[in-house]
């Protein structure tokens, strides 16, 4: 049997009356500023399945939009969170959809950044306010915000899956988990690579120098 932790087992400490419904939610809104990692402008949460039927009288809605704000599950001030978020300068709107097969508490990001930058975000609440990011920008991923993870969207090209690995070795940060995705042969392609430390500027720059590199993202792991 695989060890569990205590969150496993009972989740985290969290306002609200469901971890999935609030936990979860504000946990995908922590790694949502994660990804994004700039001033929120305008943010359009779209909720499926469970989320969809009870957002309001669970606080799933005050909960995301606390975690975009930074607030952590067992904080209080999640209950005012979209006073809160008007105070910080960006506007938010939720709408009940239907997003087709997937997870019953799901629910889709369209994030705006101050740079006018999109970014769009599927995610899940899989139970114990364990979450996942399933999607990004139209490519699929799977985000849980365990590890530092390297997020790479580059040319599918011999070698550079390698230049990347060479250069973490290196500098000794260690894969825990890499994962190559793509849709069509010689096209775009994504790495998600798990890391056990922290990556520094200076490495992310050699990174993003490798050439075939589209863009390169850094997601710090959740607290």
């Amino acid at each position: 049997m695989d060890n569990l932790s205590a969150f496993d087992i009972i989740g985290p400490v969290m306002i609200g009356p469901s971890s999935s419904h609030t936990a979860g939610a504000c946990r995908i809104g922590n790694l949502a500023k994660e990804i994004v990692d700039n001033k929120l402008k305008d943010i359009k949460i779209y909720f499926h399945g469970s989320f969809k039927e009870t957002y309001r009288g669970h606080g799933t809605d005050k909960a995301i939009i606390g975690g975009l704000l930074g607030l952590k599950t067992d904080d209080s001030k999640i209950k005012n969170s979209f006073e809160l978020a008007e105070e910080e300068g960006f506007s938010f709107e939720f709408f009940p959809v239907d997003l087709d097969d997937v997870h019953p508490n799901t629910m889709k990001l369209k994030i705006i950044d101050q740079d006018n930058i999109k970014t769009t975000i599927v995610a899940s609440s899989i139970g114990g306010g364990n979450i996942i990011v399933t999607e990004l920008n139209g490519t699929e991923v799977k985000l849980k915000g365990e590890y530092y993870t390297l997020i790479t969207f580059h040319n599918d090209q011999p070698g550079l899956i390698a230049k990347i690995s060479e250069i973490l070795q290196i500098y000794n940060l260690n894969i825990a988990e890499m994962e190559v995705l793509r849709k069509q042969k010689g096209k775009q392609a994504t790495a998600i690579i798990n890391l056990d430390q922290k990556v520094e500027k200076n490495i992310l720059q050699l990174l993003k120098d490798i050439p075939g590199i589209q863009s390169l993202k850094l997601v710090k792991p959740l607290v």
